[in-house]
């Protein structure tokens, strides 16, 4: 009688999204067979996820997959894929900044990386989007360090910080940082920037489609001609910026900008893209505060752009506010951004074995 799988795990809650972390060699070398195994270990396809560890949201159908690196300077590589709550698809094309934020405290735990002292240094490849990123993690000479007073909006109470400073982010799926070459176009008749920092993005004022810019997700969920709409200029979008036909896939990543009320420097909603994020994405934050800044995009007018060329960029969402630390160098057409950080949480929440049934690995 085939017996039920055990495969070792830890699930840890990474920024605002929560999921399993793997040793990339514990799961199956081939790639169906590995999606198959992902599927089973969430319980999708299912709106409730009810025979797996997936939290019937696409926030918490998230898997991270680490192993040691073999590239110079570079500690782990790190493979990130979104679980469909509903579909029997696991989607490794985007990257995500917030489970991210849990892959240095896993490579510390599993023993990838050793611990420097008060605060650890891990370089981290990002397999989705070929960048690398420094991750520094509090520990306390022995082990990862999860207890600290850093707070973030969408996460009740505080944890350590987890300090994330990308590298290598611009064009992280196009050819630049304006994929089509230009700060504005219309599409439908709609102004859009067509950015790709960390991801790739399109991004729009939030009144050219009738929303203030400050709804809730809920309240942008049950608006279904407006996704409609969304969704048909997502795929021109992707068809500009070089990603072909993207339809059933993530990217681009969608947002809609308003002028900022609540002490920030524009205010925010995300799109997964089908559905609109209860907080923010990291990458599509570093994303964002790039447009805030860049001169004769979609954000002129509406964002207040601090003086100089290293800034901190507070975007407004659902939740609160995140944070980036951006230096950038020129303007318009000509900006570069030299770095772009982030401050996140990481928590380790349960280890041991996710068991999946013995069919996930031999099914055809």
């Amino acid at each position: 009688m085939a017996k039920q799988h055990g495969i070792p795990v830890i699930i840890m809650r990474g920024g605002t999204s929560k999921g399993p972390y793997f040793r990339t060699g514990d799961l199956p070398a081939d790639e169906a067979a590995r999606d198959r195994v992902l599927l089973a270990v969430m319980g999708s396809p299912d709106v409730r996820q009810i025979d797996g560890i997936g939290g019937a949201d696409t926030l918490t159908s998230k898997v991270a997959m680490v192993q040691p690196s073999a590239r110079e300077g570079v500690d782990v590589d790190y493979l990130f894929a979104q679980v469909s709550v509903t579909e029997a698809v696991v989607d490794t094309s985007p990257s995500c900044g917030n489970i991210l934020s849990g892959v240095g405290p896993f490579a510390i735990e599993r023993g990838m990386v050793p611990v420097t002292g008060d605060e650890t240094r891990v370089v981290i490849f990002n397999v989705n989007t070929n960048t690398r990123i420094e991750a520094l993690v509090q520990t306390d000479g022995e082990t990862v360090d999860y207890d600290g007073d850093t707070a973030i909006a969408g996460v009740p109470g505080t944890a350590a910080c987890v300090r994330l400073n990308f590298m290598d982010i611009v064009g992280s799926k196009t050819s630049g940082l304006l994929p089509s070459g230009h700060l504005q176009e219309e599409i439908d008749g709609v102004a859009v920037t067509l950015i790709d920092v960390a991801v790739p993005m399109m991004i729009l004022r939030a009144a050219d489609l009738g929303k203030t810019g400050y709804e809730t997700p809920a309240e942008l969920d049950a608006d279904r001609d407006f996704f409609a709409k969304l969704e048909a200029m997502r795929l021109e979008a992707g068809r500009r910026m070089g990603l072909g036909d993207v339809t059933g896939k993530v990217l681009p990543k969608v947002a809609i900008l308003a002028a900022p009320k609540q002490g920030g420097h524009i205010a925010a909603r995300y799109f997964v893209p089908h559905k609109a994020h209860a907080a923010f994405a990291v990458t599509g934050a570093l994303c964002v505060s790039t447009v805030a800044v860049l001169e004769g995009s979609v954000s002129d007018g509406l964002a207040l752009r601090p003086e100089g060329e290293d800034r901190e960029i507070l975007i407004e969402h659902p939740s609160g506010m995140i944070d980036v630390a951006l230096r950038t160098s020129g303007r318009g057409k000509d900006l570069q951004v030299v770095s772009a950080g982030a401050i996140r949480t990481a928590r380790k929440l349960v280890t041991g074995e996710v068991y999946v049934p013995a069919a996930a690995l031999t099914s055809a």
